[in-house]
C-alpha cells in the first residue's frame, strides 16, 4: 500500500473530493431532517391514528422498511419519470432516502410513543391540554429519551445508504473517489481513504447524539 502516492493522488483531486463530501454530507443531513419529520408524523399516525389511515401508513411503513435502499433508489428515480414526475438524480436519491428514513424513524417514535404509560396521556387530559400541546410538553419529551439511540443508528444508516446514490450519477464522495480511482489505480488506498471520512462523519453523528442524550438524561 503506497500511502504518499494515494495521499498525492487525494491532494490532487482534492476540490472534486471536497465537493463529493460536501454533497454526502447535504444529502445526508436533509435526508435524515426530513425524514424524521415525517416520521414523526407516521409514528403519531401509527399510535393515534383511526382505524383506515392506519391501516394505509402501515402499508407504507411495512413496504419501505422490507424495500432494499437500492431498489427504491432505482425505483424513484426510474418509475417517478415514467408516470410524468421528472426528477434529477440528486432529487430523487435525496426522495428516496427521506422515504427510507421516514419508515424507520416512525416505527422507532410509534415504540417510544406506546411505552409510555397511560395515565400519562390521562392526566394531560385531565387539565385540559390540547393534543398539540400534550404531545410537545408531555408525550415528546419522554419519547425522546428512547427515541434518540435508535435514531441515531438510522441516521448513520442513512449515511451509508447514500454512497449507493453513485449508482444514478449522483457525484456523492464514493463516486469521487472511483473517478481518481480511475486515473491513478489506487484502489486500496483510495477506498480506504473514502472508509475513513465515512467513519468520520458517523463518529461525529454519534459523539452529538450522546451529547444530546446526557442532555435530556434524568438525574439520578
Amino acid at each position: 500500500m503506497d500511502i504518499l502516492q494515494a495521499l498525492d493522488a487525494v491532494w490532487a483531486a482534492r476540490w472534486p473530493i471536497l465537493e463529493g463530501i460536501q454533497h454526502t454530507l447535504f444529502i445526508s443531513i436533509l435526508s435524515i431532517i426530513m425524514g424524521t419529520i415525517l416520521g414523526v408524523g407516521v409514528g403519531l399516525i401509527l399510535t393515534y391514528g383511526n382505524r383506515w389511515i392506519r391501516f394505509l401508513v402501515r402499508l407504507y411503513s411495512d413496504f419501505l422498511r422490507g424495500t432494499p435502499v437500492f431498489v427504491l433508489i432505482l425505483a424513484c428515480f426510474y418509475i417517478l419519470s415514467v408516470v410524468g414526475i421528472q426528477l434529477t438524480a440528486y432529487q430523487a436519491g435525496i426522495f428516496a432516502l427521506t422515504l427510507f428514513c421516514s419508515s424507520h424513524v416512525g416505527e422507532i417514535v410509534r415504540g417510544a410513543l406506546q411505552a409510555i404509560p397511560a395515565g400519562q396521556t390521562e392526566a394531560a387530559k385531565s387539565i385540559g391540554l390540547t393534543f398539540r400541546k400534550m404531545f410537545v410538553s408531555v408525550l415528546f419529551p419522554q419519547a425522546l429519551r428512547q427515541i434518540l439511540p435508535t435514531w441515531v443508528n438510522t441516521a448513520t444508516e442513512i449515511v451509508k445508504a447514500s454512497t449507493l446514490l453513485s449508482i444514478i450519477g449522483v457525484v456523492e464522495l464514493l463516486l469521487s473517489v472511483q473517478q481518481v480511482i480511475s486515473r491513478t489505480f489506487l484502489s486500496l488506498e483510495l477506498y480506504f481513504f473514502a472508509g475513513f471520512v465515512f467513519f468520520l462523519i458517523n463518529f461525529a453523528i454519534e459523539k452529538v447524539g450522546r451529547l444530546v442524550e446526557r442532555k435530556i438524561a434524568i438525574p439520578t
